[in-house]
Parts: C-alpha cells; structure tokens; sequence
C-alpha cells in the first residue's frame, strides 16, 4: 500500500472510533434524560444519530477493508446489502439535517405557537416521510442492479451496469437533487429566516442595552465594557452558529457529490485516492453532528455532567465501603 494509503487508512479508524464514540455518547444522554426524550427535536437527533452510528459500525469498516486490499470486502450479495444501506442512511441524514433545520426554524418564527405547530406526531410524520424518501431510491438501484462495489471510492455503492450509463445518469442526478440539493435549499432558507428573526431581536436588545448604560451613568467602565462586549457576542452567536451548520454540511458532503457528478457525466476515471478522500469527508460528517447539534447544547452538557457526577460518587462510595470492610476486619472482636 502506498503512503497516501496508510495516512488515508489511519484517517479513517480515527474517524470510525470518535464517530462512534460521540454518537455513542449523544444515544445515552438521549435515553438518560427524560427532559430531552420530551422535546420533539430529540426524534430528529435520535433518527440522526442512529444512522450515524449505523455508517460508523457497518460502512465505515468495510470501506476501510476495501482501501486496505484493493477488493472488494465481500461477495455481491453483501456489497450489494452495504451499498443499499449507505444510500439509504446517507439520504437519511441529510433529510434528518433538513427536518432539524426546519424545527429550528418553527421555534423561533413562530415561537408563542411552536407547541401547536410543532408536536410529536408532527415529527413522527416528518420521519415517516424521511424514510420513505430515502428507501426509494436504494429500492429501484436494487432493482435495476445498480449497486455493487466501485473501486474508485473502495466503498459498495451506487454504479452503472454496462450499456446504462445515460439512464444512471439521470438516475444520480435525481438522487442528489432530492437528498443533497434539496436538503441544502431547505436549511439555506429556513437559517436565513432564523438569522433574520435572530438580528431583529438583537437589534431590540441593543437598543435596550445603549438606553441603559446612558441612564446609568455611575456605572464603572469595567462594567460598562462588559455590557459593550456581550452585545458585540450576541450579534455573532446566532451567525456562527448558522455558518457551523451549513458549513459542515456542505464541507463534508460537496466534494463528493461533485466528484461522483463529474465521473457519471464525463465518463471519466477517478483517481483512486481523490475518491476515497471525498468518501472519508462524507463519512466525517458522523463525526461532527454530534457537536454540531447536540454535545455543544447545554442539556447534553449538564447530563454529561450529572452522568459524570454519579460514576464518582458511585466510585467514591464503592471506595470507602471497602475501606471500611478492611478497617472492620483488622479491629479486634470481642471474643478476642
């Protein structure tokens, strides 16, 4: 294997073992914590997690296998399996994306009737329609034998069969408009009516804030610089946050949208590291969801936290309980 090969390999067990455990790490506070259980977007990171983790324990490896010997890492019934099963999560979570987006974009938009518009069985049908999106398109490759092994990529997933090669074209093109593009659109539109309600509320706020510290005018200048250097914060927040999520999206998941694009449309040969290295930074975006959507909020902090807390104080406790057993052995009895 040649250099460009170890790194690329080392690349991707690095990212397989935090993906998994960050994933990992978002599914327990998810099943420790009634509070987020209880909240409609815990479905949406719930559904989105779990593919993650489902990328992370199947493909992942198996692509890893296929980088490492040049073959493919099964017979055609499993790479045909595999291939199915990354076309399906890949849609999925970029639904997943979108449905988040939108959540988003109903609470703070129409924040005094988020509960009546956005309830559970709203999201259970959003999910509902997630997954029926997502298993179509693996269902007719299947059923036209479009999936098996590419070589350019190491991965099992979607590919022409010989003479079809304009009917696969239209058919990849229609997949990523309805999975990447459309997802792109729908968190493009909804983050910029969020940023746009999220400047507005900041504009209030400063308005405030400058009425204030010109009524207080005792106020320390330390105090006073405080107040100046909070509100420059609260104006970016809201933008950081937004570029963090896009950004990530298209990050991760362009390069290899394009670079499959142009391979189908001019019938040329990708070179072997180019798309394996687009297929390692589409599988990276597993491993930056959970930070991007959940580890960073402060309820999946403070239950990390009180998870945390339990193990030490269950530590602690099981310590001076044996302390004490040994202490009561070495004291003398009274038949002693």
């Amino acid at each position: 294997m040649e250099l460009w090969g170890v790194l690329g390999c080392s690349l991707m067990v690095l990212v397989l073992v935090a993906a998994a455990l960050s994933n990992g790490l978002v599914l327990i506070c998810f099943l420790g914590s009634a509070d987020i259980r209880g909240q409609v977007p815990g479905l949406f990171t719930l559904n989105l997690t779990l593919c993650n983790l489902l990328l992370t324990a199947i493909n992942m490896p198996l692509t890893l296998v296929g980088a490492a010997r040049g073959q493919p890492p099964g017979g055609d019934g499993l790479c045909r399996a595999v291939g199915f099963l990354e076309t399906f999560l890949s849609s999925n979570c970029m639904l997943s994306m979108a449905a988040l987006s939108i959540d988003r974009w109903v609470a703070v938009v129409f924040p005094l009737s988020y509960q009546s518009k956005m309830r559970h069985q709203d999201a259970a049908a959003i999910l509902l329609y997630s997954w029926l999106h997502s298993l179509c398109f693996p269902a007719a490759a299947l059923s036209l034998s479009w999936l098996g092994y590419q070589p350019s990529y190491a991965s099992c997933t979607l590919r022409s069969s010989p003479g079809q090669d304009s009917s696969f074209l239209a058919f990849m093109v229609l997949y990523h408009l309805l999975s990447f593009f459309l997802s792109f659109l729908v968190m493009c539109v909804t983050y910029l009516q969020v940023l746009k309600v999220a400047r507005s509320h900041c504009r209030r706020i400063d308005v405030i804030t400058m009425q204030t510290l010109v009524l207080l005018v005792d106020l320390h200048p330390s105090v006073r610089q405080r107040c100046l250097e909070e509100q420059k914060r609260r104006r970016q927040r809201a933008t950081k946050k937004i570029i963090t999520f896009i950004g990530t999206f298209l990050l991760c998941f362009t390069p290899y949208v394009v670079i499959r694009l142009v391979e189908i449309s001019s019938s040329t040969t990708i070179s072997s590291q180019w798309g394996i290295i687009s297929r390692c930074l589409a599988y990276s975006k597993a491993l930056t969801d959970p930070f991007v959507y959940c580890l960073t909020r402060n309820q999946y902090k403070n239950c990390c936290r009180e998870m945390v807390n339990k193990l030490l104080k269950r530590s602690s406790g099981n310590t001076v309980q044996r302390a004490n057993s040994y202490v009561g052995n070495m004291l003398p009895t009274a038949s002693n």
